[in-house]
C-alpha cells in the first residue's frame, strides 16, 4: 500500500531523518506523536511513523491533508504500517 508510488525512490521507501514508533497506540495518539515530532523538524525533513492501529492509514491521510504536510508513502509490513511524512 502506497500513498504515492511515484514519490518513492527507485527500489525502496523514502529516506527519513526522524522516526516515531507508535506501535500499540490507538487513535489519536499516533497522530499526536507525529504532530509533536513534526513541530520540532525543519522544513523538508521526513518523518517515519510506525503504527499498528488499523485506522491509522486513513487517519494519516486525513492528517496530511489538514496539516499541509506531504504524505510520501504508506507501507504495510508484518502487522504494522510505516507512514512517511515530509514537513512543509
Amino acid at each position: 500500500m502506497s500513498a504515492s508510488d511515484s514519490n518513492l525512490p527507485e527500489g525502496g521507501l523514502p529516506a527519513f531523518q526522524h522516526d516515531v514508533d507508535a506501535s500499540g497506540l490507538n487513535c489519536p495518539l499516533p497522530i499526536l506523536r507525529a504532530k509533536k515530532a513534526l513541530s520540532q523538524m525543519a522544513s523538508g525533513e521526513v518523518l517515519r511513523v510506525q503504527t499498528t492501529d488499523p485506522n491509522a492509514v486513513r487517519d494519516f491521510q486525513a492528517f496530511a491533508r489538514q496539516s499541509g504536510n506531504v504524505l510520501l508513502a504508506q507501507h504495510q509490513g508484518e502487522g504494522a504500517v510505516q507512514h512517511f511524512l515530509k514537513r512543509r
